[in-house]
């Protein structure tokens, strides 16, 4: 049959589908009603006999005749665009197929005061550490489609800026809308990764690496970026990352600035980079090292492969209702008939 369609209605034929096909059995109703239900007796009615002569002052048999015609062609396109309705016509479009990997990963970032130390080179200028990390971390999370991403930031305290989604625009939006000194100017990297757990559920965290499949736990993970040493919060940071590791997530960890306390000869400021490493081998995870701008891109290119996996999703198809058309159709005939109705 498709040989002979052209090649447009037959695409068009193979998309439409009913929602209740069912609802088709009601067609024939008016026909059964007529043969089943008995016709009222002879003399039965309570109308008026008009004498034919009466009748035909007005109007002649064919008129008459046109329209009852019209009546009975109105009142069947009347039930059959309403069955027609009731049925649920629709064309069915296979969407486009979206990357999905069920992966859940939190970001937990360091909004302290060193985050303004200007050392960092962007575009050929230097910018602040803040700057530098908006224009990488957003290009990480918009790459991340299919993933459910969240975001935490962490000073004096911590707060969750965004919770986990799959809208990675908004989550990145949410990043570049970060402010420094918002939640103090401390550094408190403890209670900033307890808080990036508690918002992964631990009850099916998992650690495949290869995507998750059907019935399988998804994998989690935490990027923890900071460029100070723990100096506010109620946790230690090794402690934290040791309940990371018990929940089955991941910690990645990000030292951030060009200096570290082991060299820091007495500065102020410089990252811990022993702790942030130890942190992320208690979970299971790896540490990186970032004194650049180039630094950063790499780092979190690193990442992206290591948390990575993703397939493309079945694509879910795209409805597009029609009913509103026979229905329209069928209000259409009611009123055209009330129309003759009136004029009779």
């Amino acid at each position: 049959m498709s040989g002979v369609l052209p090649a447009w209605l037959s695409a068009l034929l193979s998309a439409f589908d009913l929602a209740t096909p069912w609802a088709l059995l009601a067609l024939p109703l008016p026909l059964l009603a007529a043969r089943l239900i008995p016709a009222e007796p002879e003399g039965g009615s309570g109308a008026l006999r008009v004498p034919g002569t009466v009748v035909g002052a007005g109007r002649s048999g064919a008129d008459l005749a046109a329209r009852g015609r019209r009546r009975a062609a109105l009142t069947w396109t009347l039930w059959v665009a309403l069955v027609a309705a009731l049925s649920g016509p629709r064309l069915v479009m296979p969407a486009t197929a979206l990357p999905a990997s069920g992966r859940e990963i939190m970001i937990a970032m360091d909004l302290s005061g060193s985050m303004e130390r200007r050392d960092f080179t962007l575009d050929g200028e230097t910018v602040n550490r803040l700057t530098a990390v908006k224009r990488v971390g957003t290009d990480f999370i918009r790459r991340r489609a299919g993933d459910r991403i969240g975001l935490v930031i962490f000073a004096d305290q911590a707060y969750v800026a965004a919770a986990p989604s799959f809208d990675t625009a908004a989550v990145a939006r949410a990043l570049d809308e970060a402010t420094i000194g918002i939640s103090g100017r401390s550094t408190g990297i403890g209670d900033g990764l307890g808080l990036a757990l508690r918002r992964l559920d631990p009850r099916d965290a998992g650690d495949d690496g290869s995507g998750t499949k059907p019935g399988m736990k998804a994998a989690k993970a935490v990027i923890l970026l900071s460029d100070g040493a723990n100096n506010a919060g109620q946790t230690a940071p090794k402690d934290v990352a040791e309940l990371a590791k018990e929940l089955g997530i991941k910690v990645y960890t990000i030292a951030l600035g060009p200096r570290d306390m082991a060299d820091a000869d007495g500065e102020q400021d410089v990252v811990d980079t022993e702790t942030l490493r130890d942190m992320a081998q208690a979970s299971g995870g790896e540490a990186f090292r970032v004194r650049t701008t180039d630094d950063l891109v790499r780092v979190a290119d690193a990442i992206d492969r290591l948390e990575g996996g993703r397939a493309l999703a079945p694509p879910l198809p795209l409805r597009r209702d029609l009913w509103p058309w026979p229905a329209a159709l069928a209000l259409l005939s009611a009123a055209l008939l009330l129309a003759s109705r009136r004029g009779a």
